[in-house]
């Protein structure tokens, strides 16, 4: 019996839903960016006329580091230090397992230095892989501090390679950066850790100031301020995959525990009431006992997360989806592209094959969506907002960049050049054309 009360948990029958109604329910609320485009311009403009001065004035400002000075703006050596006095060992225990989780995972998704193949008698192509030469790794503390995102970020900078690394984090009101961050940052390798939040971050690292080197990529999640930086500086600064509020879908089927999809519905939709979280079955039977189920976890949460949760869940962007059919469903979640996709079913691989739109997809009911975003190993930071419908997680592949490589024998010239002349006459270039005619068989002939 729940001791609080709350708003009735959402339910939406997708066959009595209009065009509209659908669609509301496919919306987020990142989908308008307009009022935080128009407030992160100025901030923008600031960061680059005056640097680290700026940096300050916006971390005493937004976050009520009153502190905070442009000489402070770095993490000293000797605050990470400290830093591992300042938390419990337990907890860097914790800290460490999670660290080697991720890195174990991100080694192996580590491409080769360089691959080729030979296509046809002397002619080799392939690929080099090489790392960013600066990144910057963002790590938000709006709605708390998250060292899990620090690990997410700075480890696969770190297995790629990216020889200049930073980490931009927002203070607290002692001017200083989360205890648990830095000892993250050190774990992952990266010392480089600066006291930077918001639109002011995108900016610190697009164009640089005399403390914080200037980034030629910045990745992360953010608060909505950070994405319409990251939009406004988009020819400045490679801006990673989308990255913005949490949104999660649950597929149920018969054979859910109810108990578990209730307990679960409640992890990302206490992010805050811009996240999204639905659950998806077409057991009706199902639907209504997790819609029962879920207020005896609201009771289980402090009164600011059970609120976010609450009002996500019983609005149009979470509850209860009743679909008409398993086919009904998989429609409705390869439509939505979550960030998370968790099955509940004694037999998840069933459903694994229809799910083509995803971020994340996790099977079966032990394997909860916290312990994918802390520890399990692959990376926390998923595209959201539907771009899992043409963007991968963060990875290594994120660090790196790769250029194709080709080399040819004179064997190979032989067979390719005729080709190659016949492509070029016929779309008139006469370059092209001459490069491979007889013109470079005199020329290496005479040179």
């Amino acid at each position: 019996m729940s001791v609080r009360n709350y708003p009735e948990v959402a339910l939406h029958v997708l066959g009595r839903l209009s065009a509209s109604e659908r669609a509301q329910l496919l919306s987020r609320a990142e989908d308008d960016l307009e009022p935080f485009l128009s407030g992160a311009a100025p901030i923008i403009e600031a960061v680059r006329t005056e640097g680290d001065e700026a940096l300050a004035r916006c971390g005493r400002k937004f976050d009520g580091a009153t502190s905070l000075r442009a000489d402070t703006i770095a993490a000293t050596r000797g605050d990470i230090d400290k830093a591992f006095d300042g938390i419990d060992s337990v907890m860097i225990e914790t800290l460490e397992y999670a660290a080697d989780n991720i890195r174990r995972f991100h080694e192996a998704q580590r491409p080769p230095e360089m691959w080729m193949k030979e296509i046809r008698p002397g002619v080799l192509v392939g690929e080099r892989a090489t790392a960013i030469d600066s990144v910057a790794c963002y790590s938000p503390r709006g709605k708390g501090s998250f060292p899990s995102v620090t690990l997410m970020t700075a480890i696969p900078a770190v297995v790629a390679g990216v020889p200049d690394p930073v980490i931009l984090t927002p203070p607290g009101i002692d001017g200083q950066v989360d205890p648990a961050t830095l000892v993250a940052a050190r774990l992952a390798g990266i010392e480089q850790v600066y006291k930077a939040g918001g639109a002011q971050a995108v900016a610190a690292a697009a164009f640089g100031t005399a403390t914080i080197p200037r980034c030629f990529k910045f990745v992360g999640p953010g608060s909505p301020w950070v994405s319409a930086a990251k939009r406004l500086l988009a020819g400045r600064i490679d801006p990673g995959i989308p990255a913005g509020p949490s949104e999660t879908i649950l597929l149920a089927d018969e054979s859910a525990n109810p108990l578990v999809a209730a307990l679960d519905m409640t992890i990302e939709s206490e992010h805050g009431p811009d996240s999204s979280a639905f659950l998806v079955t077409w057991d009706a039977a199902l639907a209504q006992a997790v819609r029962q189920a879920i207020p005896r976890y609201w009771d289980r949460q402090n009164d600011t997360l059970a609120e976010y949760s609450s009002t996500v869940l019983s609005g149009h962007r979470g509850g209860i989806v009743l679909a008409e059919s398993p086919a009904d469903a998989y429609a409705f979640i390869n439509d939505y592209a979550p960030e998370h996709c968790q099955v509940l079913s004694t037999s998840p691989y069933e459903h694994l094959a229809h799910i083509r739109n995803a971020s994340e997809i996790l099977l079966g009911e032990h394997a909860a969506g916290s312990m994918a975003n802390y520890l399990m190993g692959p990376n926390c930071v998923l595209p959201t907002s539907a771009a899992a419908r043409t963007h991968s997680p963060l990875g290594v592949h994120d660090f790196m960049k790769t250029c194709s490589i080709g080399h040819v024998t004179a064997g190979g010239y032989a067979e390719m050049a005729p080709h190659t002349h016949r492509f070029a006459t016929y779309e008139g270039f006469d370059g092209h054309a001459n490069a491979v005619s007889k013109l470079r068989t005199d020329a290496m002939s005479t040179g």
